[in-house]
């Protein structure tokens, strides 16, 4: 039922016209870097239909930008399936990945990973192609949301290896990290070739619209995967905490998640109308106010095109018989090890 749920966004984001050219190179890419090693992995990652996710996240990207970004978009996916904790060793193996995805951004482009797996192969040479182009300021900001994203993914690993549970208010900040919305968005400004002034960008009114949007889409994820998360036994999701923290049925816990989804879509709408009043403030001009609405709009593009593409995917489906989702039930995450050489 999770993934069936529907939310009332009221506006709507454009699809980009680029899917068929990027998707087929893109599955080429996957491939080569050897992301998929078997056919029943590849079979699996085909049904995610993750290029949909990319077209509609990213609708102005040009054509071949729309390449790299799928190629970027498979590999948080793809690492996030490599959490499988009952091999010995793997929760080190996984830190040491998670650190070399974080440095990558601090290092001259172009060099070469310390850490040798296929997904640092293949994040180190997207990230070359990702950060071409933009500033100083920009690749800045992008690295450290992508750090705090990974080192969120490390602690999520220390919590469920410790029995630890989190309470709800812990859990929303805790989760405002692993959704992984800031990087994203940033790399909105990337898809179009703009950035968003710094004085705006680090404005109580942006940050807030942003922490807002990341809890939104957070949440809408939490809900739609649920029954992927549950089959995992994954108890890091909104409505896993909301029954445990409540003393609540699961249906119960499924309303309260969506009413608290629905609250923070309003408060990001209540932000998005202080825009302009900021932009006043700032004195910002007419260039730099473009560069501003083209900021929500990226964030825009994030709450509606993600939650369209959440609907359909198959990595979210309820029922699924395939080798992956038998892997899932085993507590195995992926069926191809990608953290190995």
């Amino acid at each position: 039922m999770p993934q069936d749920v529907r939310f009332d966004i009221p506006f709507s984001t454009p699809v980009s016209e680029h899917l068929d050219y990027a998707r087929d190179r893109h599955l080429r890419w996957v491939r080569e870097m050897e992301l998929v090693r078997s056919q029943a992995g590849f079979d699996e990652y085909l049904t995610w239909d993750l290029p949909q996710a990319a077209i509609r996240t990213y609708p102005y990207a040009s054509a071949d930008d729309m390449v790299v970004l799928m190629n970027w978009f498979s590999l948080a996916f793809l690492f996030d399936d490599q959490f499988d904790m009952a091999q010995p060793g793997r929760a080190d193996r996984i830190a040491d990945v998670a650190r070399e995805l974080a440095v990558t951004p601090l290092r001259p482009v172009g060099s070469a990973p310390r850490v040798v797996c296929p997904i640092t192969r293949a994040w180190a040479q997207v990230w070359e192609q990702l950060s071409d182009g933009m500033s100083l300021a920009w690749r800045t900001r992008f690295a450290a949301s992508w750090g705090r994203f990974l080192v969120a993914h490390s602690e999520e690993i220390d919590l469920a290896a410790d029995g630890v549970t989190l309470g709800i208010a812990e859990y929303t900040a805790f989760r405002r990290r692993t959704v992984g919305i800031h990087h994203s968005i940033d790399a909105g400004e990337r898809s179009r070739r703009f950035e968003v002034p710094a004085q705006a960008q680090a404005h109580p009114v942006m940050i807030r619209l942003r922490d807002a949007a990341a809890d939104t889409i957070g949440f809408m994820n939490d809900i739609h995967s649920f029954e992927r998360e549950a089959r995992r036994g994954d108890g890091h999701n909104l409505i896993a905490v909301l029954r445990r923290t409540h003393d609540c049925g699961w249906e119960d816990a499924v309303t309260e998640a969506i009413h608290r989804t629905e609250e923070r879509l309003r408060d990001y709408l209540r932000l998005e109308s202080q825009v302009p009043q900021m932009c006043d403030q700032l004195r910002l001009s007419d260039d730099e106010r473009v560069r501003v609405g083209m900021g929500v709009e990226a964030v825009q593009h994030w709450i509606n095109g993600n939650y369209e593409w959440a609907l359909t995917t198959g990595r979210y489906a309820a029922v699924k018989n395939t080798p992956a989702s038998a892997a899932e039930k085993q507590g195995h995450g992926s069926l191809d090890d990608l953290l190995g050489v």
